[in-house]
């Protein structure tokens, strides 16, 4: 008797159930929609209706758009001329000391553009001791740092050390297998390295040009301080004069009109610089170190050089500030007579100055643990899962990065009288969780990305949930990188002045817009002595937070 055996049909696939991670992935879409997308979307929605586009062709508006075109393109050439010299000679030549060079190098990116100025003054302004001296002998200043020329110069000094982490990166990505196999065929060390080595840095030159003229292109406090006394306006100083004049009809709309403009060259950029990354040359990676180009004779003439360079960068600005607050006066003889201590008596007991500095760290501490709340759910979702929508909240938690700081302070302009956050200092609090989200998710993507996934599995064996596995697991082992970043938003946030000084509301001055307003003022001194205590501790606390394990 034969037995009928049915065949087993196809599999059916049952939709998966929705768990505490699609929640989780909603709830994070939702505040990155209120922080980013709405503020975005409300500064477009004002420019759409195209009653303001006029503004555009302008005068004042073009000649402010032809400075920063040209400040941001020319300092960001000569950015990525620099930052990509100290990258092919630190990490591709066997000069002495490199890594303690390198770490020096580095120190313009962590102190504020505004208190650079500020020090910068110290060496190349009208009453600085140089130029003082100089005027003694010769009737007139050797140079005045004021206008055009020192506005580039700046904008280069604190933006070359992001083109040098971007090429040294890509440095070590480049196999020296190529350069052997060249000094293998008969050519020298040179040679083998500018004709084999830097060619393949194109991309990572042109991205970091990108990058740093977008940044550049919005840039406040170096404009400010150093161009406005020239009369040298840039967009960023002109939307300040017309949100703080009131010489415009309609300023926000006037305002707006120009962030959408200068919204589109950042996203386009963006977009450029991804399409560049994409085309990018894939190299299979080299087991062996790469071979050092030796320096033969030019090693001690060229590490002088770069020692006198990286200290005058570096070393001066922080003197110059030093000097800058002990003088008794500004423009005196730089003489022990003249050195006094008082100035920082008066500076930290200046009650505009403390109230800034309370609100700055209450601002920085609140933004601080949101972006690193936010910061830590999304770099673990866009990590630990597959899904579309935690690839997708990745780009627009990242999308403040490309988007110019003046640019989200008028877009949160837009909307804070209808959520009630118009002239109170919670609208600086929001704007910084806008800007600064981005840094926690980055501190907390790169670690993860390197971990491998056996630990989650390992906890889905053992009958975890993928939310529990995933705030079990992935959540603690990514914790001390959000940490990391967090104490970087609150150094970042407490020294901040572009958003603060556009959303400055009676009662909510942070430490960074009461700096800017005594430099204005004329108080040099007392701005100085702030500065350097800004710039020590800034540089201080975002070394210990990114500093590697021993």
């Amino acid at each position: 008797m034969s037995t009928l055996v049915q065949a087993p049909g196809p599999a059916v696939r049952r939709p998966r159930s929705l768990d505490g991670v699609d929640a989780l992935t909603v709830v994070l879409w939702i505040v990155c929609g209120a922080v980013v997308l709405v503020p975005i979307g409300a500064i477009i929605a004002l420019t759409a209706g195209g009653s303001q586009l006029g503004v555009l062709v302008q005068g004042d508006v073009v000649e402010a758009a032809v400075n920063s075109l040209v400040s941001a393109t020319v300092s960001a050439l000569a950015a990525v001329a620099v930052g990509g010299a100290f990258a092919v000679v630190l990490e591709r030549t066997d000069l002495r000391h490199r890594r303690v060079l390198r770490l020096i190098a580095l120190t313009p990116l962590l102190m504020p553009p505004f208190v650079g100025a500020i020090a910068w003054l110290g060496i190349a302004g009208p009453s600085s001791p140089l130029n003082v001296w100089w005027r003694g002998i010769f009737g007139g200043p050797l140079w005045s740092i004021y206008g055009a020329d020192g506005v580039i110069i700046l904008l280069t000094v604190h933006s070359y050390p992001l083109a040098m982490l971007i090429v040294s990166a890509a440095l070590r990505r480049i196999p020296s297998d190529l350069e052997q196999a060249a000094r293998i065929s008969g050519a020298g060390p040179a040679r083998a390295l500018f004709s084999v080595t830097v060619p393949l840095l194109r991309p990572a030159l042109l991205s970091s040009f990108l990058l740093i003229a977008v940044s550049n292109l919005a840039d406040f406090g170096i404009p400010s301080i150093i161009g406005l006394p020239e009369r040298y306006v840039t967009l960023a100083t002109l939307v300040y004069r017309y949100l703080q004049s009131g010489t415009v009809d309609e300023p926000l709309a006037v305002v707006a009109t120009i962030g959408v403009v200068l919204l589109v060259l950042a996203v386009g950029a963006l977009l450029l610089n991804a399409t560049i990354g994409r085309r990018g040359w894939e190299l299979d990676a080299s087991s062996s170190p790469p071979q050092p180009l030796p320096l033969g004779r030019a090693r001690t003439p060229l590490g002088l050089a770069m020692w006198t360079i990286v200290l005058a960068i570096t070393l001066l600005p922080l003197l110059a500030l030093l000097t800058q607050s002990m003088l008794r006066a500004p423009g005196v003889p730089l003489t022990l007579e003249n050195l006094t201590f008082d100035n920082f008596a008066k500076a930290l007991s200046s009650s505009t100055a403390l109230a800034g500095a309370a609100n700055s760290v209450m601002l920085a501490t609140l933004a601080a643990v949101v972006c690193g709340v936010i910061g830590l759910g999304i770099g673990v979702l866009t990590t630990r899962t597959s899904a579309r929508a935690a690839k997708g909240l990745n780009a627009v938690a990242m999308l403040p990065q490309a988007v110019p700081g003046i640019v989200i302070a008028v877009a949160w302009l837009i909307i804070a009288p209808r959520i009630g956050l118009f002239n109170t200092p919670w609208l600086i609090l929001a704007a910084y969780i806008t800007s600064f989200t981005a840094l926690v998710v980055q501190s907390v993507t790169a670690p993860l990305s390197s971990t491998p996934t056996s630990a989650e599995e390992a906890a889905r064996i053992s009958g975890a949930g993928r939310l529990r596995a995933l705030v079990d697991i992935s959540s603690r082992m990514a914790l001390p990188a959000a940490i990391s970043g967090a104490v970087v938003v609150a150094a970042t946030a407490v020294r901040e002045l572009t958003l603060s000084v556009l959303l400055l509301s009676p009662g909510s001055q942070t430490l960074g817009v009461a700096i800017f307003n005594f430099q204005q003022a004329g108080a040099f001194s007392t701005a100085a002595a702030w500065s350097l205590v800004v710039a020590v501790l800034g540089i201080a606390v975002i070394g210990l937070a990114t500093r590697r394990p021993s």
